[in-house]
C-alpha cells in the first residue's frame, strides 16, 4: 500500500499567482456554489448542518493571567464544511481577529484555509486565506448584482471603503460594465484615499470616484448601494438610510448592517438572501432579536417574520431566482435588498479552484505529512 501523504502549501503570493484575484471567475464560481447549496449537496457545521461556524470569544474580565480580554473583533473562529457538486471536498477556514492588529500594520483578521480529501480526511492543501476570503465575499454580491441590479446600472455607492468594499465593487464592475461612477463614504481619511487610489488604478474607465461626507450624499442617485461597514451590536446605532434617499430601482447589497424604517422594509422592498437555510440556523442559534447579535440584514428579515410582520414566502433565496423558480427584478422601480451572510462552502468553492490552478501552473510548495504513519 502507498501510505505517503503530502499536501500543497500556498502562501499569499502563491495565491495571487494562482488567480485568487480573478473576480470574473470568482463570481461564476460563487453562482455555481449557490446552486449547489440549493440542491442540498453540502454540509456545514452544527446539528442543523447549516451553521456558519464555531466562535471562541473571551470574557470581559478574564480570571486567568494571559487570557485575552474581550474587545471589538477579539475572537477565533473555525468554519468547517463539505461541498459536493463539482468540488467534492471538505475543508475549514480558521482565523483569529483583533482590531488592534491594525496598529502593527496587520489585517484585523489573519486567515488560513485547509482543504481535505472527503473520504480519507487527508490534507490536500493549506493556503493563505485573507485574499481568498475577501474575494469570495465580494463574489456573492456580484451574483446579486447580476440577477438583481438594473442592467443599466451606472452609479455605485460604497458605504465602507475597506477590503469588502473594494472586492464588492470589483464584482459589480465584473457583471455591470456600464458602471461609470463610484461614490464612497467612510470614517477615516486614509482608508478613503486608499479606496479612491485603488478604484482609479483598477478601473480607469470610471469617470468619477467621489468621496462623500454623509451617507445621504453617497446613497442618493445610486443604482447599487453596497453596505460593508463594521457596526456595533445594537440596531439603534447602525448607519441609518432613509427611504427618500434611495433611488427607485436600486439594489442594496448588504454583507453588513444598516437601519431602515420598518414600514419601508416590510412593504416596499423585495427581500433576497444568499442561502435561506443559513438564516434559519442563525435564528435557532441566536434567538430573537437576532439582528442585534449578528448584524446581517437577513436576520432582520427573520426578526420581522418572528413578529408576524412578513411571511416566510417574502424572504427569497437567490438560487430560486437564478433557476427561474421565482422572479427576480420585476420592474425598473423595484427596490431590492440582498443579504450576504458568508459561508465556509464559499471558501471551499473558491479555494478548490485556486488550488487546481496552482497545481496546473506548478505554483506552491509540496509538504510531506508522512511516508508511512507512525501509528495506524
Amino acid at each position: 500500500m502507498n501510505t505517503k501523504i503530502s499536501f500543497k502549501y500556498l502562501s499569499e503570493p502563491d495565491m495571487v499567482a494562482a488567480g485568487v484575484k480573478d473576480m470574473d471567475q470568482c463570481v461564476e464560481v460563487m453562482e455555481d456554489m449557490l446552486l449547489t447549496l440549493n440542491r442540498g449537496d453540502y454540509v456545514m457545521g452544527g446539528q442543523n448542518h447549516n451553521s456558519h461556524g464555531c466562535m471562541v470569544t473571551f470574557p470581559d474580565e478574564p480570571e486567568f493571567e494571559g487570557m485575552p480580554k474581550n474587545a471589538d473583533d477579539r475572537r477565533f473562529m473555525a468554519m468547517p464544511a463539505y461541498l459536493g457538486g463539482k468540488y467534492q471536498l471538505a475543508g475549514m477556514k480558521w482565523y483569529g481577529s483583533n482590531i488592534e492588529n491594525k496598529k502593527q500594520g496587520l489585517p484585523r483578521s489573519i486567515l488560513m484555509m485547509m482543504l481535505n480529501d472527503k473520504d480519507t480526511g487527508a490534507p490536500i492543501a493549506m493556503m493563505s486565506a485573507n485574499l481568498l476570503s475577501c474575494y469570495r465575499t465580494g463574489g456573492v454580491p456580484g451574483v446579486g448584482a447580476k440577477y438583481l441590479a438594473r442592467k443599466d446600472a451606472k452609479v455605485v455607492a460604497c458605504i465602507g471603503p475597506g477590503v469588502m468594499g473594494k472586492t464588492s465593487l470589483a464584482a459589480f464592475m465584473s457583471v455591470r460594465p456600464n458602471i461609470d461612477t463610484v461614490k464612497v463614504k467612510g470614517r477615516g481619511r486614509r482608508s478613503l484615499e486608499s479606496f479612491v487610489e485603488w478604484a482609479k488604478a483598477e478601473y480607469p474607465q470610471l469617470k468619477t470616484v467621489q468621496i462623500c461626507d454623509t451617507i445621504e450624499e453617497c446613497v442618493r442617485d445610486a443604482d447599487i448601494i453596497s453596505m460593508t461597514t463594521s457596526v456595533s451590536n445594537s440596531e439603534a446605532t447602525f448607519p441609518y438610510i432613509a427611504e427618500e434617499w434611495i433611488k427607485k430601482g436600486a439594489l442594496i447589497s448588504m454583507p453588513s448592517a444598516a437601519r431602515f424604517d420598518e414600514d419601508f422594509l416590510v412593504k416596499r422592498t423585495k427581500k433576497v438572501v444568499d442561502n435561506w437555510k443559513l438564516y434559519e440556523a442563525w435564528e435557532e442559534e441566536y434567538p430573537y432579536p437576532t439582528y442585534d447579535q449578528l448584524q446581517i440584514i437577513g436576520t432582520k428579515f427573520t426578526d420581522l417574520r418572528h413578529l408576524g410582520k412578513i411571511t416566510q414566502e417574502e424572504i427569497i433565496d437567490i438560487a430560486d431566482i437564478i433557476t427561474g423558480r421565482l422572479p427576480g427584478r420585476e420592474s425598473d422601480e423595484e427596490i431590492i435588498i440582498f443579504s450576504v451572510g458568508g459561508m465556509p462552502v464559499e471558501d471551499i468553492a473558491w479555494g478548490s479552484v485556486v488550488y487546481k490552478n496552482a497545481v496546473m501552473r506548478g505554483i506552491g510548495e509540496d509538504l510531506l505529512l508522512w511516508d508511512k504513519p507512525e501509528m495506524a
